[in-house]
């Protein structure tokens, strides 16, 4: 019976732990290499690099006269020839033939007054006139019977056919029947004077445009006592207001440090706020010769080119000071961006545009140059942020951080 020894026994081991050792070592390697190729991959789309901080502007439709623009200011409408419609007497008005808005005539009676009393003052004057017509028809008369019977007596004195009482007797009829005309003259002409008179105290009572224009406001109703002075309780001063629609210009106050930009018959461009998607021609008026001191301003008046029936007094304007005169292709909005934008490389020129924090790069068509400002036929889009700086870092999708 063999001897049974235990602590010779063994146990063979396989090669397990070697082999265990390869396969995480290269496991390791695999996972480094995927990692690395991972961090280029995100490199290279710029999650791993910083953010570069940029400047940026955005593409904006303009009208290229902002291009051209020296200065700009605000003001109103204002009509420079302005009326407000009175009597020269007091009396209750009792016609009014017009309403606010309505266009008006020179010379169109308006409103008319209570007037009996200087109707029948006319009518008076004129009898007066007419019976001085009579008195001097009936003198001119005598004074023909009074001219004869003087130049026969001269003549018949000449042969001693009557005495001399009778010669002087028709010499003082003539000379007296001379007078008579005279102070029937004089009498008509008092007449006729006194009828113009009462001509001008009637057409009182009636109140006339005095220029074509369009009635702003009305004050005073039928009914209403008219006076001139409208001190009296309830009195009206003014039946209505009327304004000349040709004679609107817009009145803008401008800094004296920048008045030195602006001259007479300078182009200028205009927009009032009740017509937004108007752009209206004018040129300067004039410059008021004297300074607002409260203000450090002076005012300046443009006159309208264009004229528009929807322009109205008291509107507010805005007013752009050219440098010359819009042309007619520059009349309506063009797409536009910063020229220091633009990036030229063979003869190909291309913006970088900002969205979600990445710069990417476009290429764009340009037209023609607006000052500091080129159009953009296509390639991007109003609204669009593009870099501005720096432009010798930007890549294709590089990560950027606008600045403040």
């Amino acid at each position: 019976m063999p001897d049974n020894d235990l602590s010779k026994l063994r146990i063979e081991k396989p090669k397990i732990s070697s082999r265990r050792k390869t396969n995480k070592r290269y496991g390791l390697l695999i996972f480094l290499l995927f990692v690395l190729i991972g961090a280029g991959v995100l490199y290279k789309k710029g999650v791993l690099t910083p953010a570069v901080e940029v400047q940026t502007a955005i593409v904006q439709n303009i009208y290229p006269s902002q291009t051209f623009t020296l200065l700009n200011a605000s003001g109103y409408v204002v009509a420079q020839r302005k009326a407000a419609l009175a009597s020269k007497i007091t009396s209750r008005l009792v016609f009014l033939a017009v309403e606010e808005g309505a266009r008006v005539k020179a010379g169109d009676v308006i409103a008319r007054l209570e007037n009996d009393d200087s109707t029948a003052a006319r009518d008076r004057a004129k009898a007066n006139v007419e019976a001085a017509r009579s008195a001097l028809d009936q003198a001119k008369a005598d004074l023909d019977n009074a001219s004869v019977s003087y130049n026969r007596n001269n003549a018949l004195l000449a042969q001693r056919t009557v005495t001399q009482a009778e010669y002087d007797n028709a010499l003082a009829k003539y000379k007296i029947a001379k007078a008579v005309v005279n102070t029937q003259q004089a009498t008509l002409r008092a007449g006729e004077a006194a009828l113009r008179e009462a001509d001008v105290l009637l057409g009182y009572s009636e109140i006339k445009a005095p220029f074509d224009g369009v009635v702003l406001t009305k004050n005073a109703d039928v009914g209403d006592i008219v006076t001139p002075l409208g001190a009296a309780a309830n009195a009206k001063a003014s039946v209505v207001t009327i304004a000349d629609m040709d004679s609107l210009q817009v009145e803008a106050d401008v800094s004296e440090s920048n008045i030195g930009q602006v001259k007479i018959g300078q182009p200028c461009e205009l927009r009032l706020d009740a017509l937004p998607d108007a752009r209206l021609s004018g040129k300067v008026h004039t410059i008021v010769p004297t300074a607002d001191r409260s203000k450090a301003s002076v005012m300046v008046k443009i006159a309208f080119i264009d004229k528009n029936p929807k322009i109205l007094p008291e509107m507010g304007a805005k007013v752009a000071f050219l440098s010359r005169e819009v042309l007619p292709e520059e009349t309506k909005f063009v797409k536009t961006l910063l020229s220091s934008a633009i990036i030229t490389h063979n003869k190909e020129r291309f913006v970088f545009v900002v969205k979600d924090n990445l710069a990417t790069k476009r290429a764009i068509r340009i037209g023609r140059q607006l000052g500091t400002m080129s159009e953009v036929i296509d390639g991007v889009e109003a609204g669009e942020r593009i870099v501005i700086s720096p432009l010798d870092k930007m890549t294709d999708r590089i990560k950027v951080k606008i600045s403040e």
